[in-house]
């Protein structure tokens, strides 16, 4: 039997029908509501043209309206390609060539502002239909045709694609060294084994997922809970408030959260905001992403005494690769954990952490030379440095590329120093990623500033590249130097030396 994730949505519509499946504030969806109305997705899409490997980008903020989406392309063999919201129109573009995509769905926020990214003829454009309306007219006045008008509101039920598990199931979109966009494709088999709860269904409780749509982590969480047969709920912005208001109203046990959020939510329960139960019903409180403070674990470990506390490490390429436990967090302090399950690691002479399992990503969407670089006889080069003590227990020490890694995004330090090379008073710039207890990193601008001129402020050179980089990308921090030092024979640019530097208070 192939592993296919529209057998999850089929077998728990049977199942369970009518328990909750995805909720976003007041609105819900049953597992019977939600693998009907992704067929009725797929029916559109399979009308307008679209079948078995095309792509289908989703460009929109975290809406109720995306999840039949999900459902109507497994239904179809099509490949969901969700986007960043936060993207400018230029980074778009270039993530929008790469994908090449058959379909582009935008929520009504950006359908003014997708009709200026170029598409090639013959690409559909549409809005997100609204979950409470599936199958009706666009509403009067929509800048966009919705999905359901597009193709027709009375469609038959899509053909059987026959697909196979090692057929792609999603790309999802990453930045790398370059800050050039890379496609992570994920087969069906990766998507269902990654998620699978194992032989025996057991009661596993309501998951509040803070992660915006985009991101791999809110799918991989929904499938567990879906495989599982039990709900997740999205929110809109990971507001402490927010958060809270949702594991109250559903009662929910799962809550996975990068580390600043947990510290947001740790600095509410400390507030006279608080009533002291928010967070009361959760069973596991995990962690990852970025690096996670001893400090932070202790404090949420007190705060959440009968919550079992985790730290994950992982990417998109590799999915989870090693797991820290409960009962290890104090023993084990700053430390990621063991291999997880069917997972070997191994560092190389150079001390990358490389990883083998079953649920690697297929490849970089037409780059097979990105792919070949990271990709070699099975292994995974995660780009970090790491080292293992005399238990097993991996340690992150460092990176092995140029990449920063904060709240959970990955930023490319050549990508923001070109936005910021043409500042008018700016002679030389760097951009390196600076140690954070709550984003992990911070993205700090290295300036060196023309004589004679005053200098631009933090906030002038977030406003110089607002056009350029999406939010996450823009310094948080600056930092205003003589000189910025470099490689004699290639000028490269020193980031470690600078790192230390103003870690270490030299210069700030």
């Amino acid at each position: 039997m192939e592993l296919l994730v529209g057998d999850i949505f089929e077998q728990a519509a049977v199942a369970v029908p009518d328990r909750m499946a995805a909720a976003l504030g007041d609105r819900s969806l049953t597992f019977r509501e939600m693998h009907d109305f992704g067929m009725a997705v797929g029916a559109r899409l399979h009308a307008l043209g679209v079948g078995k490997g095309d792509r289908v980008v989703v460009w929109s903020a975290t809406a109720l309206e995306v999840v039949p989406v999900v459902v109507g392309c497994a239904a179809i063999g099509a490949v969901f390609c969700p986007m960043s919201p936060l993207l400018t129109n230029d980074e778009a573009a270039h993530v929008l060539e790469l994908a090449e995509p058959s379909v582009l769905l935008t929520d009504g926020e950006r359908a003014g502002s997708g009709a200026v990214v170029e598409l090639p003829d013959g690409v559909v454009r549409a809005v997100l239909d609204p979950v409470e309306d599936a199958g009706r007219a666009p509403a009067e006045g929509a800048v966009l045709p919705t999905l359901a008008s597009q193709a027709g509101p009375d469609l038959p039920p899509p053909p059987d694609p026959g697909l196979r598990e090692t057929d792609p199931h999603v790309v999802f979109f990453t930045s790398g060294s370059t800050g050039r966009p890379k496609g992570v494709v994920l087969s069906h088999r990766a998507s269902v084994l990654r998620s699978h709860p194992g032989s025996q269904l057991e009661p596993r409780g309501r998951a509040v997922c803070m992660f915006p749509m985009f991101h791999m982590a809110p799918w991989t969480i929904s499938l567990q809970q879906w495989h599982a047969r039990d709900g997740v709920v999205y929110v809109e912005s990971a507001t402490a408030e927010e958060i809270c208001a949702a594991v109250v109203r559903h009662r929910a046990e799962r809550l996975n959260a990068i580390p600043a959020v947990w510290q947001r939510l740790l600095d509410h329960l400390a507030s006279d905001r608080a009533t002291g139960d928010e967070l009361a019903t959760i069973r596991f409180a995990d962690t990852g992403t970025s690096a996670t403070p001893p400090e932070l674990m202790a404090a949420l470990m007190a705060a959440l005494p009968q919550a079992n506390v985790r730290i994950f490490y992982g990417s998109t390429e590799a999915g989870n690769v090693a797991a820290l436990d409960h009962v290890d967090v104090a023993r084990k302090p700053g430390r990621i954990g063991v291999a997880s399950v069917a997972t070997a690691l191994r560092v190389d002479e150079s001390g990358e952490l490389w990883a083998r399992n079953p649920v690697l990503f297929d490849g970089y969407l037409n780059q097979p030379e990105a792919t070949a670089e990271v990709l070699v006889d099975g292994w995974y080069g995660t780009g970090d440095l790491a080292e293992t003590d005399d238990e097993g227990y991996w340690s992150i020490v460092g990176r092995a590329r140029d990449i920063i890694r904060t709240g959970g995004e990955t930023v490319a330090p050549t990508e923001v120093e070109l936005a910021l090379a043409g500042h008018p008073q700016l002679a030389d710039v760097a951009v390196v990623g600076i140690p954070d207890d709550r984003w992990g990193e911070v993205v700090c601008a290295v300036a060196v500033v023309e004589s004679g001129a005053n200098g631009p402020s933090l906030d002038e050179l977030r406003e110089w590249c607002g056009g350029t980089l999406a939010i996450f990308k823009r310094p948080r921090r600056l930092v205003v130097v003589d000189a910025i030092p470099r490689t004699a024979s290639t000028r490269q640019v020193q980031r470690r030396a600078l790192v230390e530097r103003i870690t270490s208070g030299e210069i700030a």
